[in-house]
């Protein structure tokens, strides 16, 4: 801030003059001037300590004007600025002085550029364009408007940024901003790329791990513990002991009272360690994922050629171009284009679509004194709802308006829906053990208070080490009963799910996805790029009425000749003629190859651009559109671009999924043209005309004109026996069209608000130039993933926007489409009833010619019905759908941005066979977390009853396992066993039904099993530990003291190693879930399990117990009981298999341990339900009844109960 006496410098012109004069832009660095004149005086002055950051206060005589940074001023003669942004200019302070050259303060955003030489702005002004949800139109005037801000940013309308903007930095720094390189304007304006979120260190996760409260006690009791242990092995004199040679109490015993201490906090350490690197890859795992998640592409345009860039390669000063779907990446000002539209509600909050004008536009209004009719600002995280244009990028990174809100809500990742049912478990449980762990204490030292009274004889040490004892008997049973492994558990399930399921092309928006997925009962998937391949071409079609051409003439995609059913000789379409991809040129003139090139180039948003891989050039857009531009380039007709350029396109019309179509009017000559293009039946519903071909080889018309027929009844039934021909061997069916318009507007017609014709007024009367059959094959393995899917109790609907009859056959081959299923049309079903819908929705397998509101309408009746439905979903208006549904997918390569925004995974490969892939990891995640809660749970009930009845039957607290055990045990537990059922995917997770979204986490299978192990571990525990001498035949009357100790010491050793054997098989046992007998069927493929489980377990608790204390040697006998102890447990678990649960269900449900069963009890979709169809209005689609002028031109729909398939052309005429 400058100081209160900064000096001002004031300008004085005319005021008249300053009125007058328009706003200019140079470099925005020129010398502050004066100039005097006579009149009223305009006064500029210099910053203050009362003036608002990044303005300038301006006296006007009796007004005062606020200035943004970079405003500038034209007077007579001279020019006249001031610049307000951080440091003076250069000029300025060699003229003044670095101390008379005026100051400005520090801008809001971020640090701003000194000096943006060779450009005119700097990164703060621009950005300030569109800050704290306010769009600047005075700001961007003052810079001299959108053709200033284009050439201030060394940029251009049409060519957008040149070569050498984007060569690497070299030699030295230009002074031209249209030649400056790359490096110098990424320094200048950044890159489009947020700083990194600083991760937490591993020390700090260790730091934040060790403030635990729980382990707090552990260690204070440690360290008390070692102290009092210190002081006893060497503050005091030994007691002696036994000798083992003599048998007489005259040795000294080892000096380890200090070793339990140590190992205790070793044994703390190593939780945090292992607690702390896991939280540490977790939260590497979910940056690599949010990186994968962030990254995509943009269209821009550089050195005058459209390309397509990563979004993290955009540049200030690019021309970018929007589509409709997509999500606008950065801010900019828009240039041109047609019929824009912006949802801005998800980046400022306003809930209506705001149209964006050029602009020029918007300052007419200003001017005019009237509200504008929209804005000229992109907004990044703004959806393009509709329209085709281009803009000039002013904010990046995190300059952008999005970029600063995202910076300002970075935060952790949220926890799954599961993560929080086993939190809360976890927290219940933990408040047991707690509860445990004080009775515990309570009992253990009114013992120890009695026993001070009654048992005076015991030596100060051993009192001092039996009290501190207590305590850490009493923290280490909660630290038992803790079950942190719970949420450990489902998230290394869920970080390993996640890693794969990115190999298997599935990119995992929201974790909580893989659990919905488990239990999704209804599938609902489009048809184009998922059940397809989504690479289209022409491969056959019509051209006119009777031209019927196809790769080869004797192909059987030809529709030459009779129709079918009726006699021979009886030849109505005389006039169709067959050719080949080579003798369509040979069969029209110049004039009509033109119209048809034309209707197919202009009216097209895709490009070329070079293939990252391949490095050749390729159609990029919709794969339609690339099917139709390759099928142009292969008759070898004019380049797509240079008829684009020539083209003075007046008005476009983008693709709608309402409309089914799109289209352009350009100016042609002295009148103007129309083309169309969209879905066959609609767009030739509105043909009343045709183009005339020839036969390739006959004498053809004039080459200067477009020859033209009427289309009759004949011909109108000629068109939908194409059609259906087509439809029915799954081919997609694009008309285009034509109509020449005498004067704009048209005749009995008026621009509206957007200074656009009405497309209602344009679509009518068209002339038909051809009907192309593009292929869209099958991708492989579809049909076995949607048997996969109806194996694993998921019915699959496909919804799709093609027609009725290509719905049906594809639906047939996909296994979809089955007797006694239901196919009906989108508007058919949007207009039914609420109860007619909940009849119809179980049986209905196929929605054609649907919109996105008609999906929408079927996922929430799904969910309505209590089913939880997946979606798929690739355009802008599927976005509702997708957000509806319990688990969205959206597409990778034709979704839009607001398609995958909306979804929840997104497939990159576009294929349904990955869906699949999504189930089963959905349900391999649920199998892993509930083979470890049944682990754990059964293990956390043993621990804490022997842990608590032995130390309350032991007069000297002595333990059945001791703390350090017991941690070694809860470190086990918590990591290798949950890293253990971590393991890799099964398809036999498809041989189940879903669970319902509201499923108990433990089921009965489940509570039979831990009820059982904890039954019976428990008892073989407590017995051999307190009967052990009466199992064996020891007689402790006739051996020594020495003998009897080590006996004691074998005895326990069995019992640890009973306890850990039991653990082990145990854990085998939950290799399969459910109630399955063969446990060890695929174990092989059970890497993780064998090695991490077997291995570590078995090998870390034989240590640990030989750590804990003294131990004698295991005899044969005693390794054999212990082993055959702890086989018991997987014997144990095959018997509770073979017991039938709906009994043992019964008796839990009457104890009140259980509520409802949470399984989809799913029947026959072909039974469930018989709706009265005869209510619904029906039509046989391939009615010959020709259409007039006068006809009503919308289609009635159809409701179709087939109960067999499609077989080819025979089917043609008995659908309905």
């Amino acid at each position: 801030m400058p100081p209160r006496n900064a000096k001002q410098t004031r300008i004085t012109i005319s005021a008249q003059e300053a009125r007058n004069a328009g706003p200019v832009v140079s470099r925005l660095s020129p010398t502050v001037s004066n100039a005097s004149s006579s009149g009223n005086s305009l006064g500029i002055l210099g910053p203050n300590s009362h003036q608002r950051k990044g303005s300038l206060s301006i006296n006007l005589g009796k007004e005062n004007i606020a200035l943004t940074p970079f405003s500038s001023i034209r007077t007579k003669g001279a020019e006249s600025t001031y610049d307000t942004s951080e440091e003076p200019p250069q000029e300025a302070t060699e003229k003044y002085g670095k101390d008379k050259a005026p100051d400005a303060p520090k801008s809001p955003l971020l640090d701003d550029v000194a000096d943006p030489t060779p450009y005119a702005f700097r990164p703060n002004t621009l950005a300030n364009l569109i800050a704290n949800n306010a769009k600047d139109l005075d700001a961007l005037e003052q810079m001299g408007g959108a053709d200033e801000l284009v050439r201030g940013l060394g940029s251009d309308r049409t060519r957008g940024l040149s070569a050498e903007a984007l060569a690497p930095v070299g030699g030295d720094r230009p002074s031209d901003a249209f030649s400056s390189p790359l490096g110098v304007r990424q320094r200048i304006y950044g890159t489009n790329v947020l700083p990194k979120r600083p991760s937490k260190s591993l020390w700090l996760l260790m730091w934040l791990a060790l403030k635990d409260k729980v382990l707090i006690l552990l260690m204070t009791a440690a360290a008390v513990s070692l102290a009092l242990g210190l002081y006893s092995d060497f503050g005091t004199k030994p007691e002696p002991i036994i000798c083992a040679d003599t048998g007489r109490r005259e040795c000294t015993a080892p000096k380890v009272e200090w070793v339990e201490g140590v190992a205790l906090l070793i044994a703390v350490m190593i939780v945090v360690l292992v607690g702390s690197l896991n939280d540490w890859q977790k939260e590497r795992q979910f940056c690599a994922l949010n990186d994968q998640k962030e990254d995509r592409t943009v269209k821009v345009i550089r050195n005058s050629q459209e390309t397509v860039i990563n979004i993290k390669d955009v540049l200030v000063g690019d021309i970018a171009l929007v589509e409709p779907g997509e999500i606008v990446p950065v801010d900019g000002v828009f240039l041109s284009g047609h019929n824009v539209v912006c949802d801005e509600s998800g980046a400022t909050g306003e809930s209506h679509t705001i149209k964006k004008v050029t602009y020029e536009d918007a300052i007419a209004d200003k001017k005019k004194g009237i509200q504008s009719k929209g804005d000229c600002f992109f907004v990044s995280g703004s959806k393009v709802q509709e329209g085709v244009g281009q803009y000039i990028v002013v904010a990046i990174g995190p300059r952008s308006f999005n970029g600063r809100i995202l910076m300002d809500l970075r935060g952790e990742t949220e926890n799954t829906p599961l993560q929080v049912k086993l939190n809360a478990l976890a927290e219940l449980i933990a408040k047991l053990g707690s509860f445990a762990g004080l009775i515990l204490f309570a009992a253990l030292m009114i013992r120890f208070f009695v026993h001070l009274k009654t048992d005076p004889s015991r030596s100060a040490n051993t009192t001092a080490m039996e009290f501190i004892n207590i305590p850490i008997i009493a923290v280490t049973i909660i630290v038992v009963a803790v079950p942190e492994g719970l949420p450990l558990a489902v998230t290394l399930t869920l970080a390993f799910a996640t890693k794969r399921m990115t190999k298997e092309m599935l990119l995992v928006r929201a974790l909580g996805s893989c659990e919905n997925m488990a239990n999704a009962s209804v599938l609902c998937t489009d048809k184009t790029g998922t059940l397809t391949t989504n690479v289209m071409s022409v491969v056959a079609g019509s051209i006119g009425v009777h031209g019927k051409f196809a790769h080869d003439k004797d192909n059987d995609r030809r529709n030459v000749g009779n129709v079918e059913g009726e006699p021979e000789g009886n030849n109505r379409h005389k006039e169709d003629f067959a050719m080949n991809f080579g003798e369509i040129n040979a069969s029209m003139n110049d004039a009509t190859r033109q119209v048809f090139n034309d209707a197919i180039t202009i009216n097209s948003t895709a490009f070329e651009d070079k293939n990252p891989k391949t490095e050749e050039l390729e159609f990029v857009g919709s794969k339609t559109e690339v099917a139709l531009l390759n099928f142009a380039k292969q008759q070898g007709w004019a380049n797509y671009r240079e008829r684009r350029e020539k083209s003075e396109v007046v008005q476009m019309i983008p693709f709608s999924s309402e409309r089914k179509s799109m289209g352009v009017v350009v100016k042609n000559g002295d009148k103007w043209r129309v083309y169309f293009k969209g879905a066959s039946e609609i767009v030739s519903n509105k043909c009343f005309s045709h183009i005339v071909v020839h036969q390739p080889g006959s004498s053809s018309s004039s080459s200067t004109d477009i020859p033209v027929k009427d289309i009759g009844p004949i011909e109108r039934e000629n068109l939908s026996r194409n059609i259906i021909f087509y439809a029915n061997q799954t081919l997609r069916t694009i008309a285009i069209a034509y109509r020449d318009l005498e004067q704009w507007p048209p005749s009995g017609s008026s621009l509206d608000d957007s200074q656009e014709v009405p497309f209602d007024d344009l679509f009518d009367e068209l002339t038909l130039i051809a009907i192309t059959a593009i292929e869209d094959p099958l991708r492989e393995g579809v049909k076995q993933a949607v048997a996969d899917c109806q194996r694993a109790g998921v019915s699959v609907r496909m919804c799709t926007g093609d027609n009725v009859l290509t719905a049906r056959s594809i639906a047939y081959q996909c296994g979809i489409f089955t007797p006694g299923g239901v196919i009906m049309e989108g508007p058919t079903f949007r207009n039914l009833t609420d109860a007619e819908r909940t009849e119809i929705v179980p049986r209905l397998q196929v929605l054609a010619r649907s919109s996105p509101e008609d999906k929408k309408i079927l996922v929430e009746k799904l969910k309505s019905l209590g089913e939880i439905v997946g979606v798929t979903g690739d355009g802008t208006n599927d976005g509702p759908a997708l957000k509806t549904a319990n688990v969205g997918f959206s597409m990778g390569f034709a979704g839009t941005e607001v398609a995958k925004d909306a979804s929840d995974i997104i497939l990159m490969d576009d294929n349904f066979a990955s869906i699949v892939s999504a189930i089963v990891w959905g349900r391999t995640v649920n199998d892993a977390v509930r083979k470890f809660l049944r682990f754990q749970i059964s293990v956390n009930i043993i621990a804490v009853i022997i842990t608590f009845v032995t130390a309350v039957a032991s007069s000297s607290e002595s333990l059945i396992l001791t703390a350090v055990q017991l941690l070694w045990i809860n470190i086990i537990m918590n990591t290798f066993t949950a890293l253990a059922l971590a393991n890799p995917t099964s398809r036999e997770v498809l041989d189940r039904k879903p669970d319902r979204k509201t499923a108990p986490l433990f089921n009965t299978a489940m509570r039979m099993q831990i009820i059982g192990q904890s039954m019976y571990q428990t008892f073989i525990i407590l017995l051999f530990h307190f009967a052990g001498d009466i199992i064996f035949g020891y007689d402790r009357s006739t051996h020594t003291e020495l003998q009897i100790q080590q006996w004691h010491s074998e005895l326990s050793t069995l019992v640890v190693n009973a306890f850990v054997f039991s653990q082990v098989f145990n854990s085998i046992s939950l290799t399969r879930n459910g109630s399955k007998k063969n446990v060890f069927a695929g174990i092989h493929k059970d890497f993780y399990t064998i090695i991490i489980i077997t291995l570590i377990e078995v090998a870390a608790q034989i240590a640990i117990a030989f750590v804990g204390g003294a131990v004698h040697h295991l005899s044969g006998k005693s390794w054999s009981v212990s082993l055959a102890l702890g086989f018991g447990s997987l014997l144990l678990g095959f018997i509770i298999r073979l017991i039938p649960e709906e009994p043992v269900e019964k008796i839990f449900r009457k104890l009140a341990l259980m509520q409802e069963s949470g399984i989809f009890r799913t029947v026959s979709r072909t039974n469930a339900y018989q709706p009265d169809l005869q209510s619904l209005s029906t039509l046989d689609t391939t009615s010959t009844q020709p259409r007039t002028r006068h006809d009503d031109p919308s289609r009635e729909n159809l409701a179709l109960p087939v109960g067999s398939a499609p077989q080819g052309r025979k089917h043609e005429s008995r659908h309905s």
